[in-house]
């Protein structure tokens, strides 16, 4: 038998209130605007996922999944404002 382990997101003081639709979405953009920066196996990008994942219904994940790949998605998935804060890191 598979044994699961159970988690919820932890406290996010951006989200103080019991309605947790906008940590959800935030989570969903996040997510993917981490994976964009640094790809899907950088470690931190994965407490997005289970967050939007954990909080999100599913139907609502779908919809945006779909919308991202026709690019009529409504969400700012903009990187462009972190990639320069990135490379200065570097150099």
């Amino acid at each position: 038998m598979t044994e699961y382990k159970l988690q919820t997101p932890g406290f996010d003081a951006r989200f103080p209130q019991q309605n947790q639709t906008k940590h959800c979405y935030q989570s969903y953009l996040d997510y993917h605007k981490c994976v964009a920066l640094k790809g899907s196996d950088f470690e931190p990008c994965k407490v997005f996922w289970h967050t939007f994942q954990s909080l999100c219904p599913h139907d609502w994940v779908e919809n945006w999944d779909d919308e991202r790949e026709k690019g009529i998605f409504p969400g700012d998935l903009s990187i462009d404002q972190f990639k320069d804060k990135t490379e200065e890191k570097k150099e």
